[in-house]
């Protein structure tokens, strides 16, 4: 699979993109023609930046208003083109991309567009260059690939041939079955992008929220199946603009769409009849059984108060690392570590974010499999030396420079808390268990414009879904927030994108110097019995305004028995067609950081409706900016 993007999809200054766009480990690049126009250099000196950087230029695009013009605008036309003609011999590309007409005074009509096309095929030929047309979704006469293809047939030239673009194709939603019948030496170049479903007018859509395939909602995978089942074998290309992107970091970015492609081949090599399309072997996408553990890291003060914090949710330390300063501490299927190293990641981690939950450790079906397929599509390896005899946990980094960790069952991984820790001295026979289970989801918070980026992270290695995108309402601002989660619950991991530092997700992220874990959810299977026992280990539960209760109450017509129950713990409740779901909270520990206890009865959502209620009541502990810390 050979892989392309076009400049215009990600920001910075030419050069910058160029390297950018090497780095993330592209083979070619499509120069659009307002970089190049806004570059001081010749077209010369770009040719020669590209081939520097191990790049091809694939397309100079894109050509506008072309074909079906009247006599009076004819000529005219075609000496625009002998001029795009001149700057592609310099840049050194042979392949122009020219869209469907949308000037008002252009004419209708195939054949005459076919003319058009035969002629400029002929001077294409004379400078061995190759001219591909590809029908804008609005394009005033051509708007369906399908009329695009009948005008390069019916122009019957071996330099005249068809670009594809997922966009325009799907936006519309033309039959794909379609393309399964262009023949693959007509078709010049593909492109691609996905974008989330929006009722809006399509020029408007396309040029501002178009994404990197996986990331929208389009199906970008049949789309591509279809023109692999084809036998076509060029460049595969992102053409992506969007107002997010061209304020992101020009490298991630183009690392985003990298992994885009490739995981999109991955894709579609396993649909039947597709299979000749080459990518990077990696195994199919990883089964996570569950959460393993979640370590923090802290120096000893914050840990004696996260510790204390613990007790009071009933947990209890059973175990401590042989070799390291590391507590490990259990309560029904759930892990959690106390990292007070003085030294390696967890202490690198501490000095940057302070006291965090800086790591994950998701419990596979193969760690080795996991990481294979993580590092083939562009995840960072993490290690660091342990102790001999003990056990080498893979990892890759996550959110925020985080650590996720991959254990399976079918080696010492899953017995490295046997292996590692010896059985802790200390009874903690005053603390009373609160009958938590699992971890039920783990709260990420990142800067909204990293969204799109994590959530392509995680589906693409693991076998998961996003969910819809909800606004979380703030007292201070909008939260979007979507989740990535499978089939059986095991993974659950919430995306929060903050856009304002005043919101608290928004506070968390400033204060933690960069996006992180904002909160834990335990599941327990009653949450009365639970708070009963939160109550005798001291554990204080965060207030809710009365208010809400008599609104619960009338809005699900609750017993007034029920409401007053929840009333009294601070539980929160909300309903959907599946269940019921209460939630009880912590109060805020370090800038933001809180626990969440759940009950879920066939309810498949997360609570949004009562975040506002949740962050209010989270805020009032917050301590008022500019005001340091004791």
């Amino acid at each position: 699979m050979k892989t392309s993007i076009a400049t215009v999809s990600i920001s910075g200054e030419l050069p910058e993109k160029l390297a950018a766009i090497a780095a993330a480990g592209f083979d070619g690049v499509e120069i659009f023609e307002n970089d190049f126009l806004a570059f001081d250099g010749s077209p010369k000196d770009v040719g020669r930046m590209v081939r520097d950087l191990g790049l091809e230029i694939t397309l100079f695009q894109p050509f506008r208003d072309f074909e079906g013009m009247p006599a009076s605008h004819r000529q005219r036309t075609f000496d625009r083109a002998e001029l795009k003609f001149d700057i592609m011999q310099e840049l050194g590309t042979d392949l122009v991309l020219v869209c469907s007409n949308v000037s008002p005074v252009s004419l209708g009509g195939v054949d005459r567009a076919a003319a058009d096309f035969h002629e400029l095929g002929e001077r294409a030929a004379k400078r061995g260059l190759r001219v591909g047309f590809e029908a804008l979704a609005w394009g005033r006469h051509i708007n369906d690939h399908r009329d695009a293809w009948e005008i390069v047939r019916r122009a019957d030239h071996q330099n005249v041939g068809l670009i594809l673009d997922s966009f325009h194709s799907l936006s519309r939603k033309i039959d794909i079955n379609s393309i399964r019948s262009i023949p693959k030496d007509k078709i010049f170049i593909v492109q691609l992008a996905d974008a989330p479903l929006i009722d809006m007018d399509l020029l408007y859509w396309s040029r501002h929220f178009r994404n990197m395939p996986g990331e929208g909602d389009l199906p970008v995978t049949a789309f591509t199946a279809a023109i692999a089942q084809t036998g076509y074998d060029g460049y595969f290309s992102l053409e992506i603009f969007n107002d997010q992107f061209r304020g992101g970091s020009t490298r991630s970015i183009a690392a985003d769409g990298h992994r885009s492609l490739i995981y999109l081949g991955d894709q579609v090599r396993r649909v039947p009849g597709a299979e000749g399309l080459t990518v990077p072997a990696m195994p199919d996408r990883t089964t996570v059984e569950g959460v393993a553990f979640v370590e923090f890291s802290a120096d000893q003060e914050d840990a004696r108060n996260l510790v204390a914090i613990l007790k009071t949710l009933g947990f209890r330390k059973t175990k401590i690392h042989r070799t390291k300063k590391v507590e490990l501490f259990e309560q029904g299927d759930i892990r959690l570590l106390v990292n007070t190293e003085d030294s390696g990641f967890a202490n690198t981690s501490f000095a940057v974010h302070g006291t965090s939950a800086y790591a994950v450790a998701l419990a596979v079906d193969d760690a080795e499999k996991a990481l294979v397929r993580a590092i083939a599509l562009g995840a960072e390896p993490f290690g660091q030396p342990v102790a001999e005899g003990e056990v080498e946990i893979p990892a890759i980094r996550g959110v925020g420079g985080g650590l996720i960790y991959l254990i399976d069952h079918k080696s010492d991984l899953g017995r490295f808390s046997e292996i590692d820790f010896r059985p802790s001295e200390e009874a903690d026979h005053a603390v009373v268990s609160a009958h938590l289970q699992r971890v039920d989801h783990i709260a990420q918070t990142v800067a909204y414009d990293e969204m799109l980026t994590w959530l392509l992270f995680y589906a693409s290695i693991f076998e998961a879904h996003k969910t819809p995108m909800v606004d979380i309402i703030d007292p201070s601002g909008v939260v979007r927030s979507q989740v990535v989660e499978n089939n059986s619950g095991a993974l659950r991991i919430t995306l929060n994108g903050a856009e304002n530092r005043r919101t608290l997700a928004g506070h968390f992220i400033a204060e933690k110097f960069g996006s992180g874990v904002q909160h834990l959810a335990f599941e327990t299977p009653d949450i009365f019995a639970t708070a009963a026992a939160l109550r005798e280990n001291g554990f204080r539960a965060l207030p809710i305004s009365a208010n809400y209760y008599g609104d619960v109450e009338a809005r699900f017509g609750l017993d007034p028995e029920l409401s007053e129950r929840l009333k009294a713990e601070n539980i929160l409740y909300d309903r959907d067609d599946g269940g019921e779901y209460f939630q009880l909270y912590s109060g805020t520990f370090g800038e933001g950081f809180f626990f969440e206890i759940v009950q879920r009865t066939g309810y498949r959502g997360y609570g949004a409706p009562n975040a506002i209620f949740r962050i209010a009541a989270l805020k009032k502990q917050m301590r008022p900016e500019g005001i340091p810390t004791v």
